[in-house]
Formats: C-alpha cells, structure tokens, sequence
C-alpha cells in the first residue's frame, strides 16, 4: 500500500512530522523502528522519526526562523529565554547538546551551564 497524500490523516500529522524533522512514509516502506497510522484498522502512512541528534538541529533551525535572524545574534536575555525553552523540550539529554547550542548561540559551554543553573538557583 501506498502513501495516500490526500487522506486527512496524512493531512493531519504531516505539520507534526514536518515540525519534528521527521518524514513521512508509505506503509510498504516502514522499517521496523517507524512508526505505522491506520485509520479504521487500514495503514496510511508510517512516520520516520528523526534521530536526536538531528533532532535538535532541527529545533535550532527552527528558533531561528522564529527570531528572524541567527541565534548568535540574540541578546542575553533572549539566549537565556532560548535555553530555559530547550531544556524543557530535554535538549540537553542529547549528547554534545550543550555544546551543539552554545555554538548555536555563540556562547561557551559555560555561558550555557550558567543559564541552566541561574534558573535553578532564583
């Protein structure tokens, strides 16, 4: 069975998809670590989840478009603002997570651990 693009299940899960950098499959192609929607017991569509790590550069990606301009850019408090975010999404669960958004945000690791901790401690 085939991808049917237009069926309101595909229609409804691809900006999920898309949002998370993931990819959107026909059934007939799903691997065994895909994801697989049915509607009324017949499978539409699989979902490719992204690997963490590319995960997280999507999500960059992605407040860089929100912001308009590269993160690196943004001000102090609105770097702080960017990491409170990521660490609730669990960015830093990712290995070199920290090190993948301080180059993002053109600050040290350090500058990074100091956000995450200045939350922790007011």
């Amino acid at each position: 069975m085939t991808e049917q693009p237009d069926h309101p299940l595909v229609a409804a899960v691809r900006p999920l998809v898309d949002a998370m950098g993931g990819q959107v499959l026909s059934p007939a192609d799903a691997g065994p670590d895909d994801v697989v929607l049915s509607w009324e017991q017949a499978p539409v569509l699989a979902v490719r989840l992204p690997q963490l790590a590319d995960s997280l550069d999507h999500i960059l990606a992605a407040l860089e478009r929100t912001h308009g301009k590269p993160l690196a850019e943004l001000d102090r408090r609105a770097k702080q603002s960017v990491v409170r975010g990521l660490e609730a999404r669990g960015a830093f669960s990712v290995r070199h997570g920290v090190e993948t958004v301080a180059g993002a945000l053109g600050v040290s690791r350090f500058t990074v651990y100091n956000y995450l901790n200045r939350d922790k401690t007011s």
